[in-house]
């Protein structure tokens, strides 16, 4: 991918935001708007995250309309909107410069020296971790998130601070066009094919982010593909390997926390407590710091900064207990982010007498070449429920379906306790029967299975009514 042109952020401008509600997207707006550009946007339907821009001063309407783009020094969109779209091909017919969401954050990151998180999984909490660091310590910097951190408040703020922290997405190839002064590499594994093809494509991708960033890249060595990388370039390496220059040692898990020593370069820093469970996020909180440490922030800074962080919405979120029954849910959808959810659960101290695993896929693409990859990662369950794949957009594919999973699973696992329920409301009364007290139950995926929790909730709610 060619990188786009970069816009000059620093001269007042009016820019337009197709598809402004949508994940990733309102973040800039919020952005753009912080530097006093005057923002305007479209989506296609109302919702909290639009009521939100308009709080803040973005003009937004509903439905798509060409004359919306004129007089606009620039439209952007994510790679979710075709170019089709009335608002893209008015912009194209027009001679209005047309970037993707890549070359947007591109120009915003040019702004200020900017950190990015990158990794197949753990870059909104990690990145939320980086942000909250760099409060702690004064810098007042900016961000973009891809999620709502309970700290933070908003996925997006520009603050005019010397520092900008950013998620970079290896999705759609958006962390290649990012100008950055350091990053975090988090881990790398086979995921969003549908735009890579391959895995080794998606590892070469890495190597060129790696070699892209002007200043450290900060790499967990204890995945072995994102090892790898360090022989590209000197990386800066953290994780629980006796190799890595930040290495947690003494790590205890208890029932929403964890604590552990960071130790560099074989000198106790000092003992770190996070209010998370799982020794994923121990480990994103070693990336962080690490980062942090690498630009000059105090380990104490870093260390306070984490003991109070508020975590990040759809990441093992508590979202209610009924009848002794406790509801999780988490954005997991691939193999591994599955495993280390269900773990932290095993792990976390809370006693719960069945590990409850619901999970949606997502795409009929994905799970057509990676469903075999799920085989495992459930084992963590006493019960794993799976339904039916969630599209966001693609395509059906004759003879793909969330069953796939299942065989997946039964194929490695015979004896392995698990449900197939296609329909939402076949599953919402399955889980009010089955689920008893001191269960947790762990809802997983990245469609509408965020909302599996208030549906069943409700239904044994009105059970006991």
């Amino acid at each position: 991918m060619t990188p786009q042109p970069l816009l000059d952020l620093s001269i007042p401008g009016r820019y337009h935001v197709v598809g402004v509600g949508g994940p990733g997207m309102n973040a800039l707006a919020l952005v753009l708007q912080g530097m006093g550009h005057a923002v305007s946007g479209s989506d296609v339907r109302e919702s909290a995250v639009v009521d939100r821009l308009r709080q803040h001063g973005v003009v937004v309407t509903i439905g798509h309309d060409p004359q919306l783009v004129q007089g606009t020094d620039a439209v952007t969109a994510s790679t979710a909107i075709p170019w089709s779209n009335t608002e893209i091909a008015a912009a194209v017919d027009a001679g209005i410069p047309m970037l993707s969401r890549a070359g947007m954050l591109g120009s915003i990151c040019a702004q200020a020296k900017s950190l990015g998180v990158a990794g197949t999984h753990g870059k909104t909490t990690t990145t939320s971790m980086l942000t909250t660091i760099l409060r702690e310590a004064g810098w007042d910097p900016s961000f973009i998130v891809g999620g709502d951190a309970a700290d933070l408040g908003t996925g997006g703020l520009w603050t005019s601070g010397e520092w900008l922290v950013v998620e970079a997405d290896e999705s759609d190839a958006t962390f290649l066009e990012l100008p950055l002064a350091g990053a975090i590499v988090t881990n790398v594994e086979a995921d969003h094919l549908e735009n890579w093809g391959t895995f080794d494509a998606i590892i070469a991708g890495f190597e060129r982010f790696v070699l892209g960033v002007d200043g450290p890249v900060v790499v967990c060595i204890d995945d072995a593909v994102a090892r790898t990388l360090t022989a590209s370039r000197r990386c800066v390496t953290y994780g629980t390997d006796l190799e890595a220059d930040y290495r947690v040692a003494t790590t205890v898990l208890g029932p929403g926390f964890a604590t552990f020593m960071l130790v560099r370069h074989r000198v106790e820093l000092g003992e770190i407590t996070v209010p998370l469970r799982g020794m994923h996020n121990v480990r994103n909180a070693a990336g962080a710091i690490a980062l942090a440490m690498e630009v000059g922030v105090p380990f104490a800074d870093a260390a306070s900064g984490l003991a109070r962080f508020g975590g990040v919405a759809r990441r093992f979120d508590h979202r209610g207990t009924v009848n002794g029954i406790t509801f999780i849910d988490d954005y997991a959808h691939i193999p591994t982010e599955i495993a280390v959810v269900l773990e932290a659960a095993r792990s976390s101290g809370d006693s719960w007498s069945r590990v409850v695993a619901v999970f949606q896929p997502n795409r009929f693409r994905r799970m057509a070449v990676l469903s075999p990859e799920y085989a495992h990662c459930f084992a963590g369950s006493d019960l794993a429920v799976i339904t039916e794949i969630y599209p966001s957009g693609d395509v059906p594919i004759p003879g793909v379906t969330g069953k796939l999973v299942v065989h997946a699973i039964l194929d490695s696992h015979p004896f392995q306790r698990v449900a197939w329920i296609a329909a939402r409301s076949d599953l919402v009364t399955y889980l009010a029967t089955e689920l008893r007290a001191g269960d947790v139950c762990i809802s997983m995926g990245c469609g509408d299975i965020e909302t599996l929790p208030d549906e069943v909730i409700a239904q044994l709610q009105l059970g006991v009514a």
